[in-house]
């Protein structure tokens, strides 16, 4: 899936009160710390990495689990 079309599908999970959360996401995508996933993830999947993301705020470890559910082979 392109990186466009997995944004599009996060930012319509993430509520736009957690701005931060999403601009995190996006900023970490661009210098290659998030990866997209190798195989194509369920709206469910999806939905529950991204929810599990929103209860923290927004930092390294956090974005390393949300890493780790997006692409199971990332280092972080």
């Amino acid at each position: 899936m392109p990186l466009a079309a997995l944004l599009a599908r996060i930012r319509r999970l993430v509520p736009k009160s957690r701005d931060q959360h999403y601009d995190e996401i996006v900023r970490n995508f661009s210098v290659g710390a998030l990866r997209p996933p190798p195989t194509p993830m369920s709206d469910g999947e999806l939905a529950r990495a991204i929810a599990e993301f929103l209860k923290e705020q927004p930092s390294s470890s956090s974005v390393a689990t949300l890493g780790r559910r997006l692409d199971s082979s990332t280092p972080l």
